[in-house]
């Protein structure tokens, strides 16, 4: 038996004949700024699923839990099931078997939104690490990695502080550093092997459920071209910013003018089915998505896709 269950921005949940998994089915899809973009990358789902199932084999070798169990296919795998509760109110320091309704980003290198929000000052360069007067700059290392929450239930991901996370999810400040700890553990682990394979790992999100004993583990996925991002490390070394993930398409729509023109939307408040609709991508850059996402599959695994 499978049933459909869910179905998300690039993935299908299904039920299996075991009420204690799901079976994942990973997509062409590809979503930006929430976005569903109406453009198939061929071969895009297993690439997502053959490197989550990489990570995943990873992590459990560096003791860090997850709810992967096997791939099912080149585009599915069965996980744990864990329950999806979106009423906060409900979660408490007992719960069990339940997602951690948080999204946690480690930055290593200034990009992104973290960038958006120097320039803005809604971040200021001395609470990342720099020295007070410092202007980073895009593609500059932090001194020290930053650690972000934000939420991961909501409609739009709404950034938390360390507190707001806590209670949110209602973790101890025990439960909390044991989260951020994986984080770095894995990631230091990462950053390691693709600098091996000429990459720089500049960022990643992560997300996180309790067990039936409310023992952490990873879920979902990660270390992927779409939840990671990867700069080619020959071409960093040069002074040139090679993207290696999804971040090439988000830079498509900034380059578009629509990244301005949805985040001018958001300021004024307008309701998100009210919001511009994301144009498709053009076939020459769907290819190159595509081409892009292998390729970084066969560099970070070292195998052939």
């Amino acid at each position: 038996m499978r049933k459909l269950i869910q179905v998300g921005k690039v993935k299908e949940v299904y039920e299996v004949d075991d009420p204690d998994l799901l079976e994942f089915t990973f997509t062409d899809n590809i979503s930006v700024f929430d976005k569903i973009i109406p453009t198939s990358i061929p071969r895009k789902g297993e690439t997502l699923c053959r490197t989550s199932a990489y990570w995943f084999s990873k992590s459990s070798e560096l003791g860090v839990g997850t709810h992967f169990k096997e791939m099912t296919g080149p585009n599915s795998m069965l996980v744990k099931r864990v329950r999806i509760e979106r009423d906060m109110k409900k979660i408490t320091p007992e719960s069990n078997s339940i997602l951690i309704p948080l999204e946690i980003i480690a930055r290593y290198y200034v990009a992104g939104s973290l960038l958006d929000r120097l320039k803005k000052e809604k971040v200021k360069p001395e609470s990342v690490g720099f020295a007070p007067g410092h202007v980073p700059k895009y593609g500059e290392e932090l001194p020290e990695p930053l650690i972000e929450a934000t939420t991961k239930l909501e409609e739009i991901d709404r950034p938390l502080t360390d507190k707001e996370a806590m209670d949110m999810a209602k973790l101890s400040k025990d439960e909390w550093d044991h989260m951020v700890e994986a984080v770095l553990r894995i990631d230091e682990a990462m950053n390691r092997s693709v600098k091996d394979r000429g990459l720089i790992h500049v960022d990643g999100k992560k997300e996180f459920g309790f067990d039936a004993e409310r023992v952490l583990m990873l879920l979902d996925t990660f270390g992927t071209a779409d939840e990671d991002r990867f700069w080619d490390r020959e071409a960093y070394e040069r002074g040139e910013l090679v993207e290696l993930s999804k971040e090439t398409v988000r830079q498509h729509y900034r380059s578009s003018g629509y990244f301005d023109t949805l985040m001018a939307a958001r300021d004024k408040g307008i309701p998100k089915k009210e919001e511009p609709p994301i144009p498709a991508l053009p076939p020459e850059m769907a290819e190159k998505v595509s081409r892009l996402y292998i390729d970084l599959y066969e560099r970070i695994t070292g195998e052939k896709f």
